[in-house]
């Protein structure tokens, strides 16, 4: 029955036109989840805490920075640029939504990777190739952006390649999903460790290998802080590794985020997401003193290692399952319940022997997930400089909390900061309860809360937030 049903999801896949790569990477999932439930439990005792990681500023007192110039001359980038941004209602790449402005003009997630890769390009004189992996719906608005920018000029390697789609399951049969009001919400994709099957098919490696390229460091769209590193570049080439993953230190933030851990029983390195994390394990695998490091998805790669592990599995590396469940219309809670069977880029470090890790600071792990993220990224936290990176004092930041209702999509957000984001320069959090409107020039400080007001409230101009709410005007009577 099983494979009945299999069958039945690779037949789709076939008439939406997926190649027959696409659907043995899915197969492997697939299998994996009906016949291994218990299977993608990543036990604490059959792994070892990850200790005693050299630090960028480690590393960065041993490099010989003439040198690493050589060594990111052999560089290329590849950005992850697939998601939509549906958790924050859009229907387009998030990459295309509105940081903040630099010198007049509205800097979008692209534009500032555009400018990172040319400034590094134009100060080091390197060639520095940057390609996009894309989805069937981020793909136009994406290079329709490089296509418009004069500056941006890439020969001979492509500007993105595309990655696959997978159906979304029926939790209870393993069938395809059916969505017949919406049958785009019937596909999903297969997670962004699809990346090593979508760079095979598309043949990078070799084409990168042909021109000389040694190294593929590849991050997230979403993440601004993963900027071009000639010292990251230069210490990767010094290892010998095959494959390093940039980790950063844990806060009680990062507590249910994946982290890497040794196995005890192969002694490799491996990534262990939440998701794989069993309920009677899950108080150790987030103790943040046990485990001090998290996985920033930021990874660099040998190419001839990635090439050689690509050829031993034709294509298809096998990574463990993440089991997501959802329904299939994100929107109704009352749709039929989804499992969506996806792959982690990082968990491929599993599967070399020698991979290593290094610790950031908090300057190169700047997602924005939500709403949330984004009044930070937009607030006077940040100054976006001339070669675009994105400078903050201490990169620790307020935590935030915007009600849900009101500030999840980008809309409704928008709207209601009509002027600039508060101040957040003293804030040391920021909660949001109810539907708040703020005016020009207005400040948070210590622990900012605003109470629901039972209806759309406003924040005048000037005005100090602080855990008080709005503070009163009557300091001096």
């Amino acid at each position: 029955m099983a494979d009945e049903a299999f069958q039945r999801s690779a037949d789709k896949m076939r008439e939406r036109g997926m190649s027959e790569l696409s659907i043995n990477q899915f197969k492997n999932v697939y299998h994996e989840w009906r016949n291994d439930a218990q299977g993608a439990w990543i036990r604490e005792h059959d792994v070892e805490p990850l200790t005693d990681v050299p630090s960028f500023h480690d590393v960065y007192a041993t490099i010989d920075h003439t040198k690493a110039i050589n060594a990111f001359a052999k560089t290329a980038f590849l950005k992850l640029n697939g998601g939509l941004g549906t958790s924050m209602g859009l229907e387009s790449a998030k990459s295309l939504i509105p940081v903040r402005r630099h010198k007049a003009r509205q800097m979008r997630f692209i534009d500032i990777i555009i400018g990172q890769v040319l400034t590094a390009r134009q100060r080091l004189d390197v060639a520095l190739p940057l390609t996009f992996m894309n989805s069937f719906r981020t793909s136009d608005d994406t290079m329709r952006v490089l296509h418009r920018n004069p500056a941006f000029v890439q020969r001979d390697i492509p500007m993105e390649i595309l990655q696959h789609q997978e159906p979304k399951i029926d939790a209870e049969t393993g069938e395809p999903a059916t969505c017949p009001k919406h049958p785009d919400l019937e596909w999903c994709p297969p997670g962004h460790g699809d990346v090593y099957a979508s760079i095979w098919e598309s043949g990078l490696l070799d084409t990168l290998q042909s021109k000389g390229f040694k190294y593929l460091f590849i991050s997230n769209s979403d993440n601004l802080g993963a900027r071009p590193s000639r010292t990251l570049a230069q210490h990767f080439e010094n290892t010998g590794a095959p494959f390093m993953v940039e980790v950063a230190v844990r806060t009680e933030a990062d507590r249910k985020g994946g982290h890497i851990v040794r196995d005890t029983h192969t002694g490799r390195l491996v990534l262990r997401e939440m998701t794989q994390v069993a309920d009677e394990d899950k108080a150790a695998a987030q103790d943040i003193v046990k485990h001090p490091y998290f996985n920033t998805n930021s990874i660099w790669i040998r190419i001839d290692a990635l090439k050689e592990k690509l050829e031993q599995y034709q294509g298809v590396l096998p990574l463990p399952v993440i089991r997501n469940y959802k329904t299939v219309d994100p929107t109704d809670d009352t749709s039929d319940k989804v499992v969506q069977l996806e792959t982690a880029m990082g968990a491929a470090i599993g599967l070399f022997d020698g991979a290593i890790c290094v610790q950031v600071d908090r300057m190169r792990f700047l997602p924005v997930k939500t709403t949330d993220d984004l009044l930070i990224m937009r607030s006077d936290r940040f100054h976006l400089t001339d070669s675009y990176e994105m400078e903050d004092g201490n990169y620790l930041f307020p935590s935030v909390s915007l009600d849900s209702r009101y500030y999840k999509r980008i809309n409704d957000f928008n709207e209601r900061f009509p002027y600039s984001i508060p101040s957040l320069a003293a804030a040391n959090s920021v909660t949001i309860h109810g539907d708040w409107t703020f005016g020009q020039n207005v400040a948070f400080y210590g622990d900012a809360v605003l109470e629901d007001q039972d209806r759309p409230s406003y924040v005048p101009n000037g005005e100090f937030v602080g855990p008080q709410g709005v503070e009163p005007d009557d300091w001096f009577e």
